[in-house]
């Protein structure tokens, strides 16, 4: 969308959209159901993940870089006011990896089909994301001398966020749909 404005704008400009979408990313952490059954609360975070991508192209993928940097180097804007490197260590760490992940396939998967984008909205979402968390969540409950099984942490780490993911993924859709017939 704004990708090819931003192809005609400096570097300057370019990285202060990126940090904007950081800034974005930051808040909507702050948007969060904690669960009481698992570390790890459903946010509103990867909305702006997901959609971030089809706006402003690879730079979606520097604002997730700069959102886990500046959270990892003390900015408090991981969900629930968190940072620092225990946050990156801890059970929802692969997410916030996955973020990154998921914001470079998105950004190099360019669809113009509305199926096309769904199919890779929800790669991105439940393949990288999710996956990446669940691996780290594994590896968090091994430091911790614990190994649960993959049907408690797959009812830790996707099962809940299934619906509310589903609605993010839907809402990006739509909306990207909403702005490519503004567009034309």
């Amino acid at each position: 969308m704004f990708e090819k404005v931003l192809q005609q704008k400096g570097v300057l400009v370019k990285v202060l959209v990126a940090l904007s979408f950081s800034v974005l990313t930051g808040l909507a952490a702050q948007i969060r159901i904690p669960l009481f059954f698992t570390p790890v609360p459903i946010t509103a975070q990867t909305f702006v993940v997901l959609i971030a991508p089809f706006l402003i192209g690879p730079w979606a993928v520097l604002s997730q870089v700069m959102y886990l940097l500046l959270g990892v180097a003390g900015l408090p804007w991981f969900s629930g006011w968190r940072a620092g490197m225990s946050v990156l260590l801890g059970p929802t760490g692969g997410y916030l990896i996955g973020f990154i992940i998921a914001s470079m396939f998105l950004a190099k998967h360019r669809s113009k089909t509305y199926s096309g984008k769904l199919v890779a909205l929800l790669l991105a979402n439940f393949l990288i994301i999710h996956g990446l968390g669940l691996a780290q969540l594994a590896l968090w409950f091994y430091s911790k001398g614990s190994s649960p099984d993959v049907w408690k942490l797959l009812t830790m780490s996707l099962f809940p966020f299934v619906p509310g993911d589903l609605s993010k993924i839907l809402a990006v859709s739509a909306l990207l749909v909403k702005l490519k017939m503004k567009k034309e």
